[in-house]
């Protein structure tokens, strides 16, 4: 279905921009991938937080219908990684709602709930899910306060705009180390079963902290997906990042692009950034593919190799129907017989400025390609219909319109949005950077997918799913519903239904529970098989 379009007007609504200050410090950056590999494995992340961390309950209040409890604690990545925390976010600051009587004693079930994008301070959690859900099913929780945001807000940030493209994957380690000293304290508590969830940016954070903690736990994200890349690079939010700032450090300081692009990985896409093919298409082309096993071997002296050459034109709603006719397979000896010097500019990875004699030579190179092909579809009588009649052209000097060499990929092109090839380059980079840091594929598998319902919204123009890899793929066992609206209503309109997921999953967790043992079943076991990590630095100070 079409992207939502209040989600689209909602963000053009929004004038502030994300990201101004740029990437961030090249060594922080590096810093943070390689911290990221740490606390992706499960073993070695539930290694980094000591079950009796230190919490400190700064305030408590009894109220008509619940108990309140502020606390705070200092974020374990401020010890393990030093620096990267502002100083204002470097306490954690939370509030815990509490039932003046729990039904049963022997469960006595906490959800955490994360905030999602501008949720500052804890009144929007407390008021619209949390207070519910106390009433409605007898549940306490737990509101953590993000990182730059509300009370750890750095004073010179504007409102939710983070700063820095860094500043998201501090926000996000901070958030997984900060849920599992919570978790931790619950336990302590003799609080169970216990839970997280989260909308929108605090689905995802949700779903990293979950993949970290060793033993079953209820997880229900919402409105949120399998990789936060998407979101950057082709939601509305791609609209609202200071790209101009990002493009100009990008290839101003020579660390991103030498070291720090080697150092991430795209999930879902495989196509290479920077291979470009040709500066521009007719309009009826959609996407040329050059199959090349070795290079070597297509240079014009053998004969014996195959070349395949695929046109697929655009599809027109005409021709949907029988997509056969709207494709030209081309697969002869040699087809192009490209000269050395051009067939190595065409794969190469840096960016692809041909020649005039060059241009003209891939020109006539296609040209005859396309002329054999028709005089051998009318020598076996197919004839050649006015239809399949594909010329292309290649135009010189318009670096705007040049297009990157897709291959077999199963996601859209990045550049339908940046034209320019330093755009592209720039945004195939934040592509990387985010499937690094925040694609669940990268993370372990939470303890109990069964105790997995996640929402999502069939028209979210805010985290576009096409081509991204599905939950179901990542979390086999995990169950996936699917709102009929986009992020914008359905974050307005069902909250209810995002409550119900979160009842219905403690109910699963519930016939798991073990009142005897107070832990769910299993846990004491399935700890022990969880592998022992070496490397992992040094627990924090008691």
């Amino acid at each position: 279905m079409p992207p939502s379009r209040l989600d689209g007007l909602y963000r053009s609504l929004l004038l502030t921009k994300f990201f101004c200050k740029g990437w961030g410090k090249p060594e922080n950056l590096e810093r943070l991938f390689a911290f990221r590999k740490i606390i992706s494995n499960r073993a070695a992340c539930s290694q980094l937080v000591p079950r009796d961390y230190p919490v400190e309950i700064t305030k408590e209040e009894l109220h008509s219908d619940c108990k309140i409890l502020e606390g705070k604690f200092i974020s374990p990545l401020e010890i393990y990684m030093p620096g990267l925390v502002p100083d204002v976010a470097q306490h954690a600051h939370f509030q815990i709602l509490l039932p003046l009587k729990w039904n049963d004693e022997r469960f006595k079930p906490i959800c955490i709930h994360l905030a999602g994008t501008g949720d500052h301070y804890f009144w929007k959690r407390r008021n619209l899910i949390a207070k519910p859900l106390l009433k409605e099913a007898n549940l306490g929780a737990i509101i953590l306060e993000n990182p730059f945001y509300g009370l750890r807000k750095p004073k010179e940030q504007r409102a939710s705009s983070l700063q820095n493209v860094s500043d998201i994957f501090v926000m996000g380690g901070c958030l997984v180390l900060e849920s599992l000293v919570l978790l931790n304290w619950c336990e302590r508590n003799g609080y169970g079963p216990l839970g997280i969830t989260g909308l929108s940016m605090g689905g995802h954070m949700a779903s990293l902290a979950a993949t970290n903690w060793p033993k079953p736990l209820v997880l229900v994200p919402c409105l949120s997906w399998s990789t936060a890349s998407s979101v950057f690079t082709e939601g509305v939010m791609s609209n609202s990042i200071n790209w101009d700032v990002l493009e100009t450090q990008y290839f101003a300081d020579g660390n991103f692009r030498e070291r720090l692009s080697k150092m991430v990985t795209v999930v879902d896409d495989a196509f290479v950034a920077g291979k470009h093919f040709i500066q521009n298409f007719n309009q009826s082309v959609e996407e040329l593919r050059l199959d090349i096993c070795d290079t070597k071997e297509l240079v014009c002296g053998d004969p014996s190799t195959d070349v395949n050459l695929t046109v697929i034109r655009e599809t027109t709603p005409e021709c949907e129907q029988n997509q056969s006719k709207n494709r030209i397979l081309i697969n002869q000896s040699n087809a192009l017989n490209l000269s050395e010097t051009l067939l190595n500019k065409l794969l190469s990875n840096v960016r692809c400025e041909l020649t005039q004699e060059e241009i003209d030579e891939l020109n006539l190179k296609i040209h005859l390609a396309l002329k054999r092909h028709n005089e051998e579809m009318q020598a076996e009588g197919g004839g050649s219909r006015a239809s399949n009649k594909l010329i292309l052209e290649v135009k010189p000097e318009d670096k705007s319109e040049a297009l990157p060499v897709s291959t077999k990929s199963k996601r859209k092109p990045i550049d339908t949005t940046k034209q320019r090839w330093w755009e592209r380059e720039a945004l195939q980079f934040m592509r990387g950077m985010m499937d690094e840091c925040t694609h669940l594929k990268n993370f372990s598998v939470p303890y109990d997918t069964s105790l997995i319902i996640a929402v999502c919204a069939k028209d979210d123009a805010y985290i576009p799913r096409d081509g991204c890899m599905s939950l179901e793929d990542i979390w086999p066992g995990a169950e996936i519903r699917y709102l009929d609206a986009g992020h914008v209503s359905a974050y307005v309109l069902h909250q209810k239904l995002f409550r119900s997921c979160i009842v219905e999953a403690f109910e699963r967790a519930k016939k798991k529970w073990d009142p005897e043992e107070g832990q769910l079943r299993g846990e004491v076991c399935g700890a022990l098989t969880e592998p022992k990590i070496d490397n992992v630095p040094e627990s924090p100070a008691k």
